[in-house]
């Protein structure tokens, strides 16, 4: 072996190009970030559209545009009121904080996700000055994954305008049926909640007649008792439940 072809040249050569290319990688990643940013909460905004049935799933519309005429507010949850945009909020790091978030009890617990943030963020759709449509991010515990989704409430706050689930670790084919657009099809017009603002969906496994059933994943127990749960744990009293109360009253 020639002294140029040595072990230790070699080795310093390969170390160079290995920090050569550390530096455009981290470069090109710093440099991404604000374009990766703005896709990320661009991807949110339509999918909240979509759970609103504002815009179709694949659609070349504006969602800028569209989303203009969403307004967006932060709420207490224990109390249901309105509040300022806390420093920093993101809402699944606030979950995981014990300073912003709550935990919750086994018989709370209906969702699977032992806490969350006291501070959540809420959409609101109005329509001649008047409230159209309530979205409302929810999230809870599948079979093999936490499920990420947003529900849309209708005026009359009991029925179902819209859902959409963004993100998953389901099984294909089974528990990541929530993303069927056949499935996700047969929300919209059920009967979420009663007149007293109690959660009474159901997801049933045979044919659903009545007006508070929808259909249940085929071969995915897990996640559909996951999904009835989350809804039911988002809509009710340790959710948005007292928000809910204050716009059906009228203080909102």
């Amino acid at each position: 072996m020639s002294s140029k072809e040595s072990p230790t040249k070699t080795i310093v050569v390969a170390l160079l190009l290995s920090l050569v290319c550390s530096v455009v990688v981290s470069t090109a990643a710093i440099k991404l970030k604000p374009m990766q940013e703005k896709n990320k909460a661009l991807d949110k905004k339509r999918n909240i559209l979509v759970a609103a049935g504002m815009i179709e799933a694949g659609s070349s519309a504006s969602v800028e545009d569209l989303f203009s005429q969403v307004e967006s507010k932060y709420v207490d949850l224990a109390t249901g009121s309105f509040v300022e945009e806390p420093a920093g909020f993101d809402q699944r790091a606030f979950a995981k904080n014990s300073a912003t978030n709550l935990k919750l009890t086994a018989s709370q617990d209906l969702g699977g996700i032992g806490t969350r943030s006291q501070v959540a963020h809420v959409y609101m759709v109005k329509k001649d000055g008047q409230l159209d449509s309530i979205i409302l991010p929810i999230h809870g515990k599948g079979l093999f994954s936490t499920l990420y989704g947003f529900i849309a409430l209708d005026k009359d706050l009991q029925t179902v305008k819209g859902l959409k689930y963004y993100e998953h670790g389901e099984t294909p084919g089974l528990g990541g049926e929530i993303e069927n657009a056949n499935w996700l099809a047969k929300w919209p017009g059920k009967k979420v909640l009663d007149p007293k603002g109690e959660p009474v969906i159901t997801l049933v496994k045979n044919v659903a007649d009545d007006n508070n059933e929808v259909d249940a994943l085929s071969g995915a127990t897990w996640t559909t008792n996951g999904v009835e749960g989350m809804i039911r744990f988002w809509l009710g009293d340790d959710g948005f439940g007292p928000f809910l109360d204050k716009v059906r009253a009228g203080e909102i």
